[in-house]
């Protein structure tokens, strides 16, 4: 008899041609897994990447996590900047069926009460098929602050895609779900 429950498949996706190049240390991964590790209580896998910034590559590892590894949530860290090779946004969008401007609009609003520039990123949210993908920027602080403003909204996003569902940390992220969900 097959699992009621299958652990949720999560992707986290670093897009960095230093970090991918092995010229530093991939922080943002890590720091993404660190806040899953302590939010998430229900049983998930984690599956993680680093890759340059090149878009046919962000493209298809976005769809491989999707559609293949069949990941309900994919969280990247990187190229959501305004630099020349800062490509993760339009990626991201060129594979979404649909856009959630929510997310992008409220991680953006409370990094701007940190820091000025916050206004520079581009951070954006999709949904392809059953599996929500968000951008994150690069740096491991700005990724906590992040994903603390709209992971309460993940785990109900992925109930109304027929996903697995997804129990938080109350300490932490107190997962929203109207009261008959």
């Amino acid at each position: 008899m097959a699992n009621p429950n299958p652990p949720a498949r999560i992707g986290v996706v670093t897009v960095s041609d230093r970090a991918s190049a092995g010229v530093y240390e991939d922080r943002g991964g890590p720091a993404i897994a660190a806040f899953l590790q302590k939010t998430i209580t229900s049983p998930y896998e984690l599956l993680a990447r680093v890759i340059p910034d090149e878009r046919p590559l962000v493209e298809s590892t976005l769809k491989e996590l999707a559609d293949t590894q069949g990941c309900c949530l994919v969280v990247t860290t990187g190229g959501t900047g305004p630099a020349r090779r800062d490509i993760t946004p339009e990626a991201t969008l060129a594979v979404c069926d649909r856009e959630m401007p929510g997310f992008g609009e409220q991680m953006r609003a409370v990094s701007l009460k940190s820091v000025p520039t916050a206004i520079l990123s581009r951070q954006v949210a999709g949904l392809r098929g059953s599996c929500l993908i968000i951008n994150l920027p690069g740096k491991p602080s700005a990724i906590e602050e992040c994903l603390l403003a709209v992971f309460a909204a993940v785990p109900y996003c992925i109930d109304l895609m027929d996903g697995p569902r997804i129990e938080t940390n109350p300490a932490i992220v107190n997962a929203f779900r109207p009261k008959k969900a």
